[in-house]
């Protein structure tokens, strides 16, 4: 099938203006030219997509359903044109990163603003995901990168460890395991808890924590968000353990936070593709992130 680009946009602007005249002045062209055009996309497409009276013109079923998705078809297409225009260009563009909620909330602010600085030419995107939802944006190539906890098992991604954060209990100000400095996590047996949900990337080493140190607790409620989380505390619903990234630098009103011991952490790595280079501006912003994280670790 030989349909052109030049063909879709005619016909998209009929569709929109429903005039031969109005779209030919929109888009440049004479009103034969665009009869031509859409007369040359209806013999490609084997069917009618509209159809003219002297004083109208009216989309045939399947000028309704070309039209339902040929805007956000071109919008797509000029996206892609624009990005692939980019890719030689270190100084301007767009780069898209995902990464989970937790690192979206306190990390990745501190990394839009740094680029924004250095590059202000380059348009950083962040969407905002669960783990599992990050990984996949990688590999199915929705994204340039992504930001996520440690991975299991990722051979196919390119991973590189930016900061190492350590996981904290938070309990009621007033709570007994808030008098100690630090607290073994051991301590927390029979505690109930309210924790982060599995599509979380630090459950995993919450649990496995939990039971190497023998600390059999009722989870009462697994939630999304931090702040969900904190809230639940503060009501007396439980204690929780959270990384040490999700605690705001000025603490919790009402609530303490105190280290767990033996120290457990989790790593925060940029992962990418294996079998794609990064473009140069999409190379330049994985190097920026990177810089700014491990500054902030210090």
């Amino acid at each position: 099938m030989n349909v052109t680009l030049r063909q879709l946009r005619v016909f998209q602007s009929v569709a929109q203006t429903r005039n031969f005249s109005r779209t030919g002045e929109a888009i440049g062209l004479t009103q034969p030219a665009v009869s031509r055009a859409i007369a040359e996309l209806e013999r490609e497409l084997g069917l009618r997509l509209l159809d003219r009276t002297t004083r109208e013109v009216e989309l045939t079923e399947a000028g309704r359903s070309l039209a339902a998705r040929l805007d956000r078809a071109l919008d797509e297409l000029d996206a892609t044109l624009a990005d692939v225009a980019g890719l030689a260009d270190a100084d301007g563009g767009k780069v898209r990163v995902a990464s989970s909620p937790t690192l979206s909330a306190y990390l990745m602010p501190a990394c839009i603003a740094a680029c924004a600085k250095a590059a202000p030419r380059v348009r950083f995107v962040l969407l905002d995901r669960i783990q599992q939802d990050v990984l996949e944006s990688v590999r199915g190539g929705e994204v340039d990168f992504g930001v996520v906890v440690e991975p299991p098992a990722v051979s196919d991604l390119h991973c590189e460890a930016i900061l190492h954060d350590p996981f904290a209990l938070v309990t009621p100000a007033k709570h007994r395991l808030a008098r100690a400095a630090s607290v073994r996590w051991k301590a927390l047996a029979g505690e109930p808890l309210v924790l982060l949900d599995a599509a979380s990337g630090s459950r995993r080493y919450i649990d496995d924590a939990l039971a190497r140190h023998g600390a059999v607790c009722k989870v009462e409620q697994e939630l999304a968000h931090p702040t969900t989380v904190f809230q639940m505390v503060e009501a007396g619903i439980g204690l929780t353990v959270m990384p040490g990234l999700a605690v705001p630098p000025g603490g919790l009103h009402g609530l303490a936070v105190r280290p767990l011991l033996p120290r457990v952490e989790r790593t925060v790595m940029l992962v990418r593709r294996n079998d794609r280079a990064l473009s140069p501006v999409a190379e330049r912003v994985w190097r920026l992130v990177a810089a700014t994280v491990r500054a902030r670790g210090r």
